[in-house]
């Protein structure tokens, strides 16, 4: 069974390499509101559609304060080409061992094509100040969920 988070629990804290091969720390994020979102793969159609729609809400959640960081199994070099290729303006981090997605509950068991798998739960985390979970959304779907985001956060 998967663990999931809860508001107002400690966001699990992680360092993870960016697409430059950066150490990036959620500790050294402290201060800032952060939206940190769990998706499958990269260069994929649904992941691009849900990247390029934080790209292209960059502008509110960042002028809302929030920091934007998206982390999948992908190896850096992947990662890069990924943000180069679509424009992203946030980081991209590696986890490829899938143990930042499992502190956070997104890995485990999923349908795909009817079918019961082990894998990515594409899954967004809102994380304040003071490194708690404001909001833990999983089960998102590729499309609309920027949309449905920014609405719930009350960002136009």
């Amino acid at each position: 069974m998967t663990t999931r988070l809860d508001p107002g629990t400690a966001a699990p804290d992680f360092t993870l390499q960016d697409q430059d091969g950066t150490p990036v720390s959620l500790a050294d994020l402290r201060g800032r509101k952060v939206v940190l979102y769990f998706y499958p793969a990269a260069m994929t159609p649904g992941c691009t559609t849900q990247a390029c729609d934080f790209r292209d809400s960059i502008a509110s959640l960042a002028g809302a304060g929030y920091t934007v960081l998206g982390v999948s199994r992908d190896e850096p070099s992947k990662l890069a080409a990924f943000r180069e290729r679509d424009g992203l303006p946030f980081e991209l981090l590696s986890d490829p061992d899938a143990s930042v997605h499992r502190a956070y509950g997104a890995w485990g068991e999923k349908m795909n094509y009817g079918k019961v798998v082990e894998g990515v739960i594409r899954s967004t985390f809102v994380i304040d100040e003071q490194g708690a979970i404001d909001k833990a959304l999983y089960n998102v779907k590729a499309t609309g969920h920027v949309a449905r985001l920014r609405r719930e956060l009350g960002i136009d």
